[in-house]
């Protein structure tokens, strides 16, 4: 395998905690990684390789103008790696919108996708396993058929990251019926119900509308929405957990009583915490792109870049890119 490309200067925890989850993740999983960013600002990168780029695409900068203007970002120095076939993987928690831009405009899009989507994985705890959510935030408007493009390759990414022989795809409204939701979900519902073709070549089921209560449960496997819808449910779902943990451990400190039975929950509720980590998932794909991009939070910390390099390895190894230009064609 090419290296996984992973950018050092992206995220709020750049350099350090991104080049010491690279190396663990090189030593840990045994896959090639380089770095890629500012020698100079990088400091000691553990030995590992390093693809030089003078410039950083900065959190708080314009995604759009800087990925033109700052050629040599290490964002876009990364993209054209994989385009090049220096590297076989992008990985970056800098600047969601430049990522994708970079990603975009030097990697460009598999023939046929009319747009990129970001495709989340949301944890069930009590189902197991994940609800693939797109997508959620790369288009904040859309069209009806982009719906049903990001229905197919959710279904395609489903298949290939939890081995769901045949996903269910449905749609996110404020309702079951299909009656139920704006103009854009009602076409789109009308589309995914009219013609199981497009989902057909992408081996999957249209069940219909679900609602935001149905993201942590199993009523299906891919959830299809705008990226406005997508990303204010997943903001929301994170603060929610987050609020949640808080409250939970503000509890167990108030009082003798309730430190002692956390003594006796704590380790019954770990596994919960860690299936509800953000740094557990791997981070995002960016589906539709001609190569495998992973967008991690911006927090990310060392082990959520050693899970985002795994993922990144994995769908390369599965050749996921090429199952989506094989479901799109079809």
């Amino acid at each position: 395998m090419l290296p996984i490309a992973v950018d050092a200067m992206g995220g709020d925890t750049a350099p350090g905690e991104i080049i010491a989850g690279a190396k663990r993740a090189a030593e840990e999983l045994g896959v090639p990684v380089a770095l890629v960013g500012d020698p100079a600002r990088m400091g000691d990168t553990l030995g590992l390789e390093v693809i030089a780029a003078s410039q950083v695409i900065e959190m708080d900068d314009d995604p759009a103008s800087s990925v033109r203007q700052k050629k040599d970002a290490s964002l876009n120095v990364a993209a054209r790696a994989v385009r090049d076939g220096r590297a076989s993987a992008i990985v970056s928690a800098g600047n969601t919108g430049a990522t994708m831009g970079a990603a975009l405009l030097r990697m460009g899009r598999i023939g046929g996708v009319a747009r990129p989507a970001i495709a989340t994985p949301i944890p069930r705890p009590l189902a197991g396993g994940a609800t693939t959510l797109l997508d959620a935030g790369a288009n904040a408007e859309c069209q009806a058929a982009w719906l049903v493009q990001f229905a197919q390759m959710g279904a395609v990414f489903a298949r290939h990251r939890y081995g769901v022989e045949r996903p269910t795809v449905a749609l996110l409204s404020i309702g079951e019926e299909k009656s139920k939701g704006n103009e854009l979900v009602k076409d789109a519902y009308g589309l995914l119900s009219a013609d199981d073709g497009a989902l057909a070549a992408a081996g999957a089921t249209f069940i219909g509308n679900v609602e935001g209560r149905d993201l942590m449960t199993d009523a299906a496997d891919v959830v299809v929405c705008d990226g406005f819808t997508g990303n204010v449910a997943l903001k929301t779902l994170e603060g929610g957990m987050k609020t949640l943990v808080s409250a939970l451990f503000e509890v167990f400190g108030a009082t003798e009583g309730t430190k002692a039975a956390s003594e006796v929950l704590v380790p019954h509720l770990l596994p919960l915490y860690g299936a509800l980590d953000p740094n557990n998932t791997g981070g995002a794909l960016l589906l539709g792109v001609d190569g495998v991009c992973i967008i991690s939070h911006g927090s990310s910390n060392a082990t959520a870049i050693v899970n985002a390099v795994k993922v990144a390895a994995e769908a390369v190894e599965a050749d996921l890119v090429g199952a989506l230009r094989t479901a799109v064609a079809k």
